[in-house]
């Protein structure tokens, strides 16, 4: 099992770039995928990004390909969402997610283990 936390979440503004942090507790953080997943006010749960548990495969989603870069540090049990080129319509509130996988899983259903949320607000 593993516990996330993000931070960094914020007010940003459009053209501006935020850096959200993921840490996980336990001592098996390199066993799982993770992802990054947003929900904007009113709408449906959107997945970001996803990375492998060897940190070399990524996945994004079309909208911010280009612009976000997904990435995992597993000494210190991290994950990170760096967001530039910010448009209000990213803004939402962001989850980190885990699953137990090697490959990266691309729907948000897939995983199992979800920390509590950062808010970002992109202002135009």
């Amino acid at each position: 099992q593993v516990h996330l936390v993000e931070s960094g979440g914020g007010l940003g503004q459009a053209g501006g770039s935020l850096r959200l942090s993921c840490a996980a507790s336990g001592r098996t953080f390199s066993t799982y995928s993770l992802g990054w997943v947003r929900q904007a006010p009113g709408k449906e749960r959107d997945f970001v990004a996803a990375i492998a548990r060897n940190g070399l495969e990524t996945y994004y989603t079309d909208s911010v390909k280009g612009r976000f870069t997904i990435s995992r540090d597993n000494v210190k049990s991290t994950v990170y969402l760096q967001m530039n080129s910010l448009k209000p319509e990213d803004t939402a509130v962001y989850y980190c997610a885990a699953v137990v996988s090697f490959w990266y899983r691309t729907r948000w259903d897939e995983y199992n283990y979800w920390g509590q949320g950062t808010k970002v607000t992109v202002s135009s």
